[in-house]
């Protein structure tokens, strides 16, 4: 118990309940039809920061949504936290897969949720997880006040690729200037197994097209003499891994940086069953890079990924054609120090170079995103293994994401701080799904977590 407990106890059902009116605005940035209800939730979002105690509060406008913005400066020689998040959701859709409408939130128990669950569009991703810091903010004003600076910037894009964040940050450095970035958009290992995300996957997205004949062909009158595109593609795409499922593009692990042996073995004492896994995916076995455990394939190695693959006759009944192209997309999740637009050629120039002469290959680049992490010798990672460990009663354990969210790396380059990333959300959450939701147990313990944060991060600075 905090000295935050008895003032969260005394207004937890409010906090709960102006949770529940945040998320009953569709505010789905990916969809026009739902503008106006992204401007509302904007207006929202600034009105609890104003009422906990926010000062120069404004919704700031952009070429698209608008930025949240509020601040408490309470010394300028103290350190200064930037809180991140964001207000907009994903669409809902499919909406028959619900059990309950997206946009009326609802509270049910769950197996690993028995003390409830919001059931709600954005409940996890992310209204429930920046809330909090609004709710936590608020609780240290009625409690002593803030120990150190702290600023919101609370975006509107972010499931639409944060489109107009870095033109807002590079119009507004000095107010956004800070010594570390907070933020809760990330997961825990388990419902009582606190972790903190140290590091995420890059990514670089590829669409390749081989092209052999100009037209499809009768497999009967040119089959065996003319190179048919979706063996080659097939062919292509199988030796991009090689016997031991290391990737095989020339140059692709040369920056690659190693990770501390103290850092392994953080995650290999988090909770993992092998056979737990399998099960829930239906697996007979995992498959990966040798050498690495399953948890590190999936967080601190680079992969590549066939997407979706295409071509030729997939309809009803059979059709004997030769195929003129065959199509995949492919994605390379990426690690520090790999580059994405360096990845992106050297993919390119290795595809290119194990064509057969007997077809064209054209790579075109999509999208992609620098690779993040922050040392858990950063004292703001500390912080929140000492806040963490203090309300869940047990050690929290640094965690890399498999998963990439770009705009790290832009705050690192425009504002010159490392991002913390204290979530509490669960994998299982299903965040992007039908039915995604968050546990009103791990809300309220991260109002709860956030002030100690804020007091253990104010002591290392000193």
């Amino acid at each position: 118990m905090s000295k935050y407990s008895s003032y969260i106890a005394g207004n937890k059902e409010r906090m709960l309940d102006e949770l529940l009116e945040l998320l009953r605005i569709p505010s789905v940035s990916a969809d026009s039809d739902y503008s106006e209800d992204v401007h509302k939730a904007a207006g929202v979002v600034a009105e609890h920061l104003r009422k906990a105690g926010a000062d120069n509060v404004e919704v700031a406008s952009t070429p698209g949504f608008p930025v949240v913005y509020g601040e408490k400066i309470v010394d300028p020689k103290l350190p200064t936290v930037l809180v991140y998040g964001h207000y907009d959701v994903q669409p809902a859709d499919p909406i028959e897969l619900w059990t309950s409408p997206p946009f009326e939130p609802i509270i049910k128990k769950t197996d690993l949720h028995p003390e409830g669950a919001i059931f709600a569009r954005g409940a996890c991703d992310d209204k429930g997880q920046f809330f909090m810091h609004v709710k936590a903010f608020e609780t240290m004003m009625q409690n002593g006040g803030v120990p150190c600076n702290v600023k919101f910037m609370i975006e509107g894009e972010e499931e639409v690729g944060s489109a107009n964040l870095g033109w807002f940050v590079e119009r507004n450095r000095e107010k956004l200037s800070c010594d570390v970035i907070l933020i809760s958009d990330t997961g825990m290992i388990g419902p009582d197994q606190p972790s903190i995300t140290t590091g995420l996957r890059g990514l670089s997205y590829v669409e390749v097209k081989v092209t052999g004949p100009n037209r499809d062909l009768h497999s009967g009158l040119y089959g065996g003499a003319v190179a048919n595109p979706i063996n080659i593609l097939t062919q292509m795409i199988a030796s991009l891994h090689d016997e031991h499922n290391r990737i095989t593009v020339e140059g692709f692990y040369d920056k690659v940086l190693p990770v501390s042996d103290e850092e392994r073995e953080g995650m290999a004492r988090a909770p993992f069953s092998l056979e737990e896994y399998k099960k829930a995916l239906d697996l007979s076995d995992v498959w990966g890079e040798e050498g690495y455990s399953t948890i590190e394939r999936a967080s601190i190695r680079p992969t590549l990924d066939v997407n979706g693959i295409w071509g030729g006759y997939i309809g009803k009944g059979a059709k004997t054609v030769i195929a003129s192209y065959a199509e995949a997309k492919i994605s390379m999740r990426l690690v520090p120090d790999q580059d994405p637009a360096e990845i992106t050629q050297l993919f390119k120039t290795h595809f290119e170079k194990i064509a057969p002469s007997s077809v064209k290959v054209q790579v075109t680049p999509h999208h992609g995103g620098e690779p993040y992490v922050t040392g858990i010798d950063h004292p703001g990672y500390r912080a929140a293994a000492s806040a963490m460990s203090q309300t869940f009663g047990k050690e929290a354990l640094p965690m890399r994401s498999g998963g990439s969210i770009p705009i790290l790396s832009l705050f690192e380059r425009e504002l010159g701080a490392k991002s913390i990333l204290m979530g509490f959300g669960l994998d299982s959450d299903a965040i992007h799904s039908p039915n995604e939701h968050y546990g009103v147990k791990n809300y309220f313990m991260g109002i709860e977590t956030i002030p100690l944060w804020f007091e253990a991060y104010t002591e290392e600075m000193k």
